[in-house]
């Protein structure tokens, strides 16, 4: 089972790219999938889970109204849309699946992990 996330590595503030995870090895169309991310000298944190149908999604306070999390079941892709950046939101972003419920996600206990991908916000 692979994670392999991709996306625009470098932004100017206010920018909106979008963050791709791609799975393979297995489907994932029925499983709680998110995404992480980890600033330097941070934790890794929490920023955003779906669950398999797209009824229950959820967002870490620093995000909410700015990200949106989204799915496509039929290509086990999960995406991000980060909107309005700001240079805080530098970190390396994770993908993270196989929970069976979004609180799996979001607790960082489900199965499998992407390697991460560097995204750098310019002021």
């Amino acid at each position: 089972v692979q994670l392999v996330e991709s996306g625009v590595g470098s932004v100017p503030a206010g920018g909106s790219p979008r963050l791709s995870c791609a799975a393979s090895g297995r489907s994932f169309s029925r499983d709680a999938i998110g995404w992480f991310r980890q600033s330097p000298g941070e934790i890794r944190d929490f920023v955003a889970a779906i669950n398999w149908s797209a009824e229950r999604i959820y967002y870490a306070d620093s995000v909410k109204g700015r990200f949106t999390i989204s799915r496509d079941n039929a290509e086990n892709t999960v995406y991000l849309q980060k909107n309005s950046l700001k240079p805080e939101d530098t970190a390396v972003y994770y993908c993270i699946a196989g929970g069976i419920t979004t609180r799996q996600v979001i607790a960082g206990t489900a199965n499998y992990w992407g390697k991460g991908i560097q995204v750098t916000v310019s002021s």
